[in-house]
């Protein structure tokens, strides 16, 4: 789709779960707007051509706010539409941005409980969801292997939910970006060439799509200009 195309459709999956993003795009663009128009009027000038330039400088001030309400909202209406779904948690680690290597359900329960894991600045993360008493041995059992491989590495573990020591879904990204900055960029390669051997050895799994399986991070290009 072209970006005009793909901001449309997000407006639209946006509005779904958010009936009023379309008031608060308003409110945003008339208080911005005013705001710039503002500051442009009272900038030296006068005339027609001082007019001009506020109203203009009033309109851009107001589309930027607009913008920017319109990425919070449809932002947060995403992972309202993903809370709940199998693999929601992996959906949500592809806002990560340049620098980190996502591999989806590395490992896996009967009952749909997983293991995603992130190769990044912290090292290697491995990021669980599902119930959290099955999930125990499966984080262990992961840990064991990425560590077999991988020992000179430092290996995080996160649990997704809302329980305690879990990690609520809209706060997953940043909570792994938060885990500072352990490993170069250099030694990340490293570890994903050692990785490779380890993934050989597992069977692939298809990860359950839900309806807005890529909204997230193509949202992410579309509302910041890509």
């Amino acid at each position: 789709m072209s970006r005009r195309r793909q901001v449309i459709e997000t407006f639209k999956m946006t509005r779904e779960v958010d009936r009023a993003v379309g008031w608060w795009m308003l409110a945003a663009f008339l208080l911005f707007g005013g705001i710039g128009f503002g500051i442009f009027w009272l900038l030296p000038g006068s005339g027609t051509i001082g007019l001009i330039m506020s109203i203009v400088g009033g309109v851009l001030l107001g589309f930027l706010g607009m913008m920017i309400v319109f990425s919070r909202r449809a932002q947060k209406a995403a992972y309202a539409r993903m809370e709940g779904q199998v693999g929601a948690g992996a959906r949500a680690l592809t806002m990560l941005r340049r620098g980190w290597k996502l591999e989806e359900v590395v490992g896996f329960t009967k009952q749909q409980d997983m293991v995603h894991r992130v190769v990044g600045p912290p090292g290697i993360v491995l990021v669980g969801e599902g119930n959290p008493n099955r999930l125990r041995p499966l984080m262990i059992s992961e840990r064991k292997k990425h560590e077999r491989v991988a020992s000179d590495y430092p290996v995080h573990e996160v649990l997704v939910g809302s329980g305690e020591g879990q990690v609520p879904l809209p706060k997953l990204v940043k909570h792994v970006q938060k885990l500072g900055r352990q490993v170069k960029p250099a030694e990340q390669t490293d570890i994903l060439q050692r990785l490779k051997a380890l993934d050989a050895q597992r069977p692939k799994v298809p990860l359950p799509r839900g309806p807005v399986p890529t909204s997230m991070k193509g949202m992410r290009g579309n509302l910041k200009g890509r």
